[in-house]
C-alpha cells in the first residue's frame, strides 16, 4: 500500500489546533490531529447539500449562494453544475492555506472552480459575512465544521446559536434556505432552527456518491414570511 504523505500543515486561528494535509497517490486528506475533517473518496452528503439547496431557490432569479467553509470544494463544484450563468457564490473560508492547497497541490482535485466568474472567495470567518448582510442571500450553506456542535473551532458554537441562526435568517431574502451539514444528527440544533424562525426539514444522506457509507444529516431551513 502506498504510504501516506504529509504535504503542508497549518494552524488554525483562536488555538484550534493544526490541520494536516496528507497524500496517497490521488487520494488527499486533511487531519485535524488524529480526526479526519474530509477526503476526496467521500463527497456524496457535501454535494447533496449543494444540490439540496438549489433545489429549494431554483426559482429564484440570480440567485446568490454563500458556502460557508471551501473544504475541498465538494459543494462548490456540485453548486457551480447546478447553479445558471448569471448567479453569484460567495465562499468564506476562515483558514488562509485551505484556498492555496485547492491551487497548489489539491488544484487537480478543483478542477479549475476557482477561475469560474461566479465564484468569490471570502478569506476569514464566515460568520462576519453572515453577520453583515441583510437580505442579501438566497442560499447559505453552512459546512464549517463536523457539525453545530464544534469540533474544530469553539467559535462555531456562536455561528449554531439561536442568535447566529437569526443572524443567517436576516441574511437571507423572502424564501431563502439555510443548509447545514452535519456528521450527525442533533435534535438540540433542530429545535434552535423552529426558535430561530425557520421552516425546518431534516434529511438523511450517504457520506458516498455511490450511496454507500455512513449517513450525514443535513438540515434544510427555509425563511417564510418576512
Amino acid at each position: 500500500m502506498i504510504p501516506w504523505t504529509l504535504i503542508d500543515t497549518a494552524m488554525m486561528p483562536d488555538g484550534g489546533g493544526e490541520l494536516r494535509l496528507k497524500q496517497r497517490g490521488s487520494e488527499f486528506s486533511i487531519m485535524l490531529g488524529t480526526i479526519e475533517l474530509m477526503n476526496n473518496r467521500l463527497s456524496g452528503s457535501e454535494e447533496a447539500l449543494a444540490r439540496l439547496s438549489y433545489e429549494r431557490v431554483r426559482s429564484h432569479p440570480r440567485p446568490h449562494m454563500l458556502i460557508g467553509g471551501l473544504g475541498m470544494g465538494f459543494t462548490l463544484r456540485a453548486a457551480l453544475a447546478e447553479l445558471p450563468l448569471d448567479a453569484r457564490i460567495t465562499v468564506g473560508e476562515l483558514v488562509p492555506a485551505v484556498v492555496a492547497w485547492a491551487r497548489g497541490p489539491m488544484a487537480e482535485v478543483f478542477a479549475g472552480c476557482l477561475d469560474d466568474a461566479r465564484v468569490s472567495i471570502r478569506e476569514g470567518d464566515v460568520g462576519r459575512l453572515i453577520q453583515s448582510a441583510a437580505g442579501e442571500y438566497d442560499a447559505i450553506l453552512l459546512d464549517v465544521d463536523n457539525g453545530p456542535e464544534g469540533l474544530t473551532r469553539s467559535a462555531n458554537d456562536d455561528l449554531y446559536s439561536v442568535g447566529g441562526l437569526r443572524a443567517a435568517r436576516t441574511a437571507l431574502k423572502p424564501n431563502g434556505v439555510l443548509s447545514v451539514w452535519s456528521s450527525a444528527p442533533d435534535a438540540a440544533f433542530t429545535r434552535r432552527l423552529k426558535q430561530a424562525g425557520f421552516a425546518v426539514e431534516e434529511l438523511s444522506v450517504r457520506a458516498s456518491t455511490k450511496g454507500r457509507g455512513a449517513r450525514h444529516v443535513i438540515w434544510m431551513a427555509t425563511k417564510t414570511g418576512r
